[in-house]
């Protein structure tokens, strides 16, 4: 995988963590999930599913919310050259979404959501790659 899919990916193990923060992933949070991503990190330039892949590799593997966590920031850590101020923003706004979407937000949610915000706030992009992305397009 390139690196901006494994920051997508990371996400996307961010999200879950955040939806088995509660307990365990309700039906309507894993159907608000997809939508989320499909809406906020639908990607062009690969043909997989992210959230699908996510939750049937996290569901398999019995993955804790404390794994999952680590997981991710790790790929963000090390993939965070790519990670453009943007896609700092819409990442936020994913993980706001997946906590809302099965009410109520615990605080468990919020206390995960502030752990990234704080996680992903230092982390600064390549302005050279990601400007030239956006060119691109």
């Amino acid at each position: 995988m390139t690196p901006t899919e494994n920051l997508h990916c990371a996400i996307g193990e961010l999200a879950y963590a955040i939806a088995c923060a509660d307990g365990q992933v309700q039906k309507e949070e894993r159907e608000k999930f997809h939508n989320i991503v499909m809406a906020e990190l639908r990607c062009k330039d690969y043909s997989f599913n992210v959230s699908d892949i996510i939750f049937q590799i996290m569901d398999k593997d019995k993955t804790s919310t404390k794994d999952a966590y680590d997981w991710a920031i790790k790929e963000l850590h090390t993939n965070s050259h790519y990670l453009s101020p943007n896609l700092k923003t819409t990442f936020i706004a994913v993980m706001e979404k997946v906590a809302k979407a099965y009410k109520p937000v615990t605080i468990d949610e919020e206390l995960l959501i502030e752990k990234f915000k704080r996680e992903i706030e230092p982390l600064h992009g390549d302005p050279i790659y990601y400007e030239s992305v956006i060119q691109k397009k």
